[in-house]
């Protein structure tokens, strides 16, 4: 089977006030500005190889406007969109900024995705240029500047659906899950379209509202950049959410916080890389420390929050017992158990 995907390109999401967000980028989490058009902003990190990495967009809420995934080849890109329309998607084609012909989507759960070949690749000016020939750009000078986008979690109504339709139909690879300890009831996956352990998570999401997004994650090299970036963060007032700590799937070091707009934003470090071709996802249990491997501490209840809002109650509430809810509004919580 030919494969599809290669990564993730870029992300777009919208805020109420595009300048607050852009001027968070560039200040505190050191992204730099590439393009302003039609009310969006372009923005990248310094180790991206292509023009662009985030598109902060005007909107009435903190949301996901599109995750976008560069195909393997022009051929790849037009058997998604045949494979996308044979499933009855009604996508559309267009010409994007710095991607050329591109197709969007809405997948079955309501998430808006980009499919691309064509892109530019980043060049610097001299004033920018790497002593390392194959870096786009040099190190930014920003404290625990990102290297580069890293992966965007989704929340779905349905997670074992969700892993279905993209593996069936995109040739995403499915690697792990979490179920919970006191029921059969899935919270938590990671698929991936290259060796790493993900580059799209899905958690479980009650509410009635399709397409929303958890968060979305920037990579630095090393440990101590990550913690050097959440010194910087707290330093100029940003609190973080959760984290610094460790990931029992995918074994990534990460932290947690939020934008101007309250988005969520996590930055990873470590982790595997995997390149087994008949690789079965292992299903994990939050008492084994599917996210808090350590397994010292319960993950803040603020976390469960994902965008944009709920409209309402969650669907997964009425008739399940206390315990069970609880899991659900906090299906990452390894407080001790097993």
């Amino acid at each position: 089977m030919i494969k599809l995907l290669s990564h993730l390109s870029y992300v777009a999401i919208t805020t109420p006030d595009v300048e607050a967000s852009v001027k968070f980028y560039e200040e505190q989490v050191g992204l730099q500005v590439v393009d302003r058009i039609d009310g969006a902003v372009y923005l990248r990190c310094w180790g991206d190889y292509y023009r662009y990495s985030v598109v902060v967009v005007p909107g009435d809420e903190p949301a996901l406007e599109t995750a976008a995934w560069r195909t393997t080849s022009p051929e790849a890109l037009e058997e998604a969109v045949r494979r996308l329309e044979a499933e009855g998607v009604e996508g559309e084609w267009f010409e994007g900024h710095a991607i050329g012909r591109a197709y969007r989507f809405v997948g079955p759960q309501g998430h808006r995705m980009t499919l691309h070949w064509d892109v530019e690749h980043y060049v610097s000016g001299a004033d920018q240029a790497s002593i390392y020939p194959d870096r786009p750009a040099r190190r930014s000078s920003h404290a625990g500047a990102p290297r580069q986008l890293d992966h965007v979690t989704i929340a779905a109504r349905d997670v074992d659906a969700f892993v279905e339709w993209y593996v069936r139909v995109l040739g995403f690879r499915f690697m792990a899950r979490t179920v919970l300890d006191e029921a059969p009831i899935s919270v938590f996956s990671v698929l991936t379209t290259n060796e790493k352990s993900h580059d799209l998570g899905v958690v479980l999401d009650g509410s009635d509202r399709d397409g929303r997004i958890n968060h979305y994650a920037f990579w630095v090299d090393t440990r101590e950049e990550l913690l050097i970036a959440a010194d910087v963060l707290m330093e100029n007032g940003t609190p973080i959410e959760y984290g610094p700590n460790i990931h029992g799937i995918g074994e990534q070091t990460f932290l947690y916080y939020r934008e101007p707009s309250s988005l969520r934003i996590e930055l990873n470090t470590g982790g595997y890389r995997n390149y087994v071709p008949d690789w079965e996802a292992n299903t994990w249990r939050p008492s084994q420390g599917s996210n808090n491997f350590y397994r010292n501490g319960a993950m803040p209840m603020s976390m469960t929050e994902s965008f944009p809002p709920a409209n309402g109650p969650s669907a997964t509430e009425e008739g399940v017992p206390d315990e069970i809810k609880e899991a659900l509004l906090n299906p990452y919580a390894v407080q001790g158990r097993g």
